[in-house]
């Protein structure tokens, strides 16, 4: 029976025979491939450069924004320093008192005795008079009173015989007329 099983025209030794043949197992050296490192260093310098110049238009117009907001900023400060400089001369002009001022050196004065149109019938109610220059009323205020106790009192001496006394120099009496410290 072992004779059928491995004979010459069986299968099975051909079957081994090629199982023995693909369990010896030999080292192959590793195949190296290799990639090309040109294009990876060509992408990363691009990157590299992109980003820089990038950052440097970023950096330029950040820059070109500051320059025209600062700029902006001062002419805003100059027009609104100039808006309220035209703001005083208006107040200025519609100053009532420089108004008054002016309406009397035209000539004009204030009605004393006005009269009234009433609108629903037309009837005027009061007398009108004309107004004179002596109706003016006055427009700068009387310059003020000092009280008496806040007056300089001016004191005057005046000798009549200096030799009685003694030799009085001129410089012995100061300006408000009291005697000096150094007599003589």
């Amino acid at each position: 029976m072992s004779t059928q099983l491995f004979g010459a025209g069986s299968r099975m030794p051909r079957i081994a025979e090629a199982a023995v043949e693909r369990a010896r197992l030999t080292v192959v050296p590793r195949a190296r491939r290799r990639t090309p490192r040109v294009p990876f260093v060509a992408l990363l310098s691009l990157l590299l450069v992109g980003g820089v110049a990038g950052l440097l238009l970023l950096n330029t117009t950040m820059q070109q924004t500051s320059f025209t907001a600062t700029s902006l900023e001062a002419r805003a400060t100059s027009l609104e320093a100039q808006q309220q400089g035209l703001q005083m001369d208006v107040d200025s002009l519609r100053d009532p008192q420089r108004v008054a001022l002016q309406a009397r050196r035209m000539g004009m004065v204030p009605e004393t005795t006005p009269a009234f149109i009433r609108l629903g019938d037309g009837a005027v109610l009061g007398k009108a008079l004309p107004a004179t220059g002596a109706d003016a009323i006055r427009l700068n205020p009387l310059p003020t009173v000092k009280p008496k106790n806040l007056r300089s009192r001016t004191i005057r001496v005046i000798e009549k015989n200096p030799d009685v006394r003694g030799a009085a120099s001129p410089d012995a009496l100061t300006a408000t007329g009291t005697k000096n410290s150094q007599n003589r």
